[in-house]
């Protein structure tokens, strides 16, 4: 169950959505929160720039391994709007952060593409849990998905 403290998270990962999106940018947001519940880190896409792997979830599992001991890793929870691609649950998994809380599932954002004609990417979108299988996966978080699903639904409508 998701908590008030939680969705304050996921929230800030949806303007963080937002934010890329303002800025001609896919829309996703992400946050690396530590176990005592403060945010340390956060991030959104930077793909427009060309290079695709400027995923968030990719910078904080980068971030995270520059700045903070493994058990400070392992006891941290990424928030997220979307759920982790194939490439950032390998990073996230590398890394060795813990727990990954996301609005909108792979299938739930395939699915929305699917409606509305996009071709699908080079990547399989694969859950976190075929990738990263020890990984503790919580999501979607239903409070969130239309917030999320429209900025996709905007940024490829353009």
């Amino acid at each position: 169950m998701i908590g008030q403290a939680e969705l304050r998270h996921l929230r800030r990962c949806v303007e963080l959505a937002e934010q890329a999106l303002d800025v001609g940018d896919e829309p996703f947001g992400s946050v690396l929160v530590g176990a005592d519940g403060t945010a340390l880190a956060e991030d959104h896409n930077h793909v427009a720039s060309g290079d695709r792997t400027r995923h968030p979830e990719f910078e904080l599992a980068r971030w995270a391994g520059a700045n903070m001991t493994p058990g400070e890793r392992a006891a941290a929870t990424v928030y997220t709007s979307g759920e982790h691609c194939p490439m950032c649950s390998a990073a996230h998994a590398w890394a060795g952060l813990g727990r990954i809380v996301y609005v909108c599932s792979s299938a739930q954002l395939t699915r929305w593409l699917a409606e509305w004609g996009v071709p699908a990417g080079p990547v399989r979108p694969l859950p976190v849990r075929e990738v990263a299988p020890g990984v503790i996966v919580e999501g979607p978080v239903p409070e969130l998905v239309d917030e999320v699903r429209e900025l996709h639904r905007r940024f490829h409508r353009r």
